[in-house]
């Protein structure tokens, strides 16, 4: 068991939460279903926790009520080696949910999501800071990262 795990708190929906997110990501497993018992809080019988990895990560939902919501100051973020593989994540994880700006998105379980090419960080970190600029401007006014925009940006003189 890892030492630190994200644990995530749903109202009721963790367990078709765990399973969307199964569903996206290779490497991907529900490892352990609990339900509630007689002592509550929630409903006997009904779930409780939902452990599951993404990737080989460890994950725990949690069906802990109406009490407490997603914000974006946790987000969790996917990183791409191609456009292909934004475009996929980005249009899996944002149905049904809401689209943001500069690769951001929540789900449809108000869950946010940064979906970023490692091209990104590169040409950010450019030791030309007019070539950085660029990029940075050209990524402010996207939603959905796109590669080839931010190149053009890069390599505009």
């Amino acid at each position: 068991m890892p030492k630190i795990t994200p644990f995530l708190w749903f109202d009721t929906q963790a367990e078709a939460a765990a399973h969307f997110y199964v569903s996206i990501f290779n490497n991907s497993k529900i490892v352990n279903i609990t339900r509630y018992g007689d002592a509550g809080p929630g409903p006997k019988g009904s779930v409780m926790t939902v452990v599951f990895e993404l990737d080989g990560q460890e994950y725990t939902a949690l069906n802990g009520g109406p009490q407490f919501k997603f914000t974006e100051a946790i987000s969790f973020s996917v990183h791409c080696k191609t456009q292909e593989e934004v475009d996929k994540f980005w249009e899996e994880l944002s149905e049904g949910g809401e689209e943001g700006p500069c690769g951001w998105l929540k789900d449809k379980y108000g869950l946010s999501w940064q979906i970023n090419p490692s091209i990104l960080g590169e040409l950010l970190n450019d030791p030309d800071p007019e070539k950085s600029k660029r990029v940075m401007e050209a990524m402010l006014k996207m939603k959905k990262i796109d590669i080839a925009g931010l190149k053009k940006a890069y390599d505009r003189p």
